[in-house]
């Protein structure tokens, strides 16, 4: 606009010049050469502030598409972290000791999941927080998992000790999350929950902003599980390239 308007004033001095330039006669509409010039300039000026503004607006347009994107991917880069443990337990193919654990808890309980609070077992306790954890209840989860540490032993202890770290990531408390996925991973170093903590224990290091440790964690699970299952394979990518693992 202001370019405009810069243009309109010199057609006005130019129209002023010619006034005052003494007994001459106003130009006419066909007049003498600088005259014409004059115009073609101004004519010349006009498209290409056009041009400019059109090329600005096309900017803008592209500006505002690439900052949709990436807000796009930061949303959903959050969620996946944050709900990491929700995934990995309602995961396609997921880790073989939870569905394990489940038909033992259907036979002792005798009844829905209202009487599962109420069991004093450790399959019982993490019957209810994974329930609780399909729910997005993760201070459930949390407490279904810590009763179900206290007296849990071998496989369940695993177990436990890994909804423990779901339930804490689900809660956003990714200082937490890291040290319980890490110590379910400890308990059973080359068991089948084994590549789900490792990957636990990166995802709560990138939610920290810790990427050099998270490429570490990335680094242990590529070494110790060279061909893991596909799901596991998939998650690790893109937690390679979140934290930009070299």
């Amino acid at each position: 606009m202001e370019l405009r308007q810069q243009l309109s004033q010199m057609q006005s001095a130019g129209g002023a010049s010619g006034a005052s330039s003494g007994s001459l006669p106003p130009p006419t509409p066909l007049g003498a050469a600088p005259a014409g010039n004059s115009g073609d300039l101004v004519a010349q000026l006009v498209d290409r502030v056009n041009t400019l503004e059109d090329q600005q607006r096309d900017m803008r347009g592209q500006i505002e598409q690439l900052t949709n994107q990436l807000k796009e991917q930061n949303d959903a880069l959050t969620k996946q972290i944050g709900d990491l443990g929700f995934a990995m337990q309602n995961g396609k193919g997921g880790g073989v000791p939870a569905p394990a654990s489940a038909p033992a808890v259907e036979a002792s309980s005798g009844g829905g999941d209202s009487d599962a609070p109420h069991a004093q077992t450790p399959d019982a306790y993490l019957k209810t927080g994974n329930a609780a954890l399909l729910k997005r209840d993760y201070s459930s989860a949390q407490q279904s998992a810590e009763s179900a540490l206290k007296t849990a032993k071998g496989g369940a202890k695993v177990d436990a000790q890994f909804l423990l770290g779901q339930s804490l990531a689900g809660q956003k408390q990714y200082r937490d999350s890291a040290v319980s996925y890490y110590d379910a991973y400890k308990l059973s170093p080359k068991g089948a929950r084994a590549p789900d903590a490792l990957l636990g224990v990166s995802a709560s290091l990138i939610a920290l902003g810790d990427k050099k440790a998270a490429c570490q964690a990335l680094g242990k699970l590529k070494a110790e599980f060279p061909s893991p299952a596909a799901r596991v394979s998939h998650a690790s990518q893109i937690f390679t390239q979140r934290a930009g693992c070299s």
